[in-house]
């Protein structure tokens, strides 16, 4: 389970470091193989171990390419999939694309989040977390049945 936030940056080759702390889970339950897409509601990367997209993979082999909305989503999560693969020193390159989505620069949030992670600009991460948090505080999001039943 991946969770919390770090620091980290991109190098001069497009390279990100996964944080030593996750590193030997990576490479017990993937051998450190994993897919980064982009996320379709956020201007963020998702990275999945390679097990867990293959789940997401079957869900979306199950969605009806003559359905328009469902053809949507399968050619952009299924279109700007990456495979990737830690090197010794636990890095991941991270291609054009991916990075023009997320408008990578040197200064990057590596955000855990259970079974993936999420890859976003330093600056984009802060201006989401104020947002969140403000919207929070003011009650502008609509508390469902499930927020009211999670006790912190």
């Amino acid at each position: 389970m991946f969770r919390g936030t770090s620091a980290i940056t991109l190098d001069s080759k497009n390279r990100i470091t996964i944080p030593t702390k996750y590193r030997e889970e990576l490479v017990a339950d993937c051998q450190g193989k994993m897919v980064c897409t982009v996320d379709i509601q956020h201007p963020c990367l998702l990275l999945y171990p390679l097990p867990e997209w293959e789940e997401i993979e079957l869900k979306l082999t199950k969605l009806s390419s003559m359905n328009p909305q469902e053809r949507l989503l399968q050619q952009v999560l299924l279109g700007n999939a990456s495979d990737v693969e830690m090197d010794k020193s636990g890095r991941l390159l991270i291609n054009g694309p991916l990075r023009n989505h997320a408008s990578l620069e040197k200064n990057i949030m590596l955000v855990g989040q259970l079974k993936k992670f999420e890859i976003w600009s330093e600056s984009a991460w802060q201006e989401q977390m104020q947002s969140g948090i403000n919207k929070i505080q003011s009650g502008e999001i609509e508390l469902t049945e499930r927020l009211l039943d999670l006790s912190l």
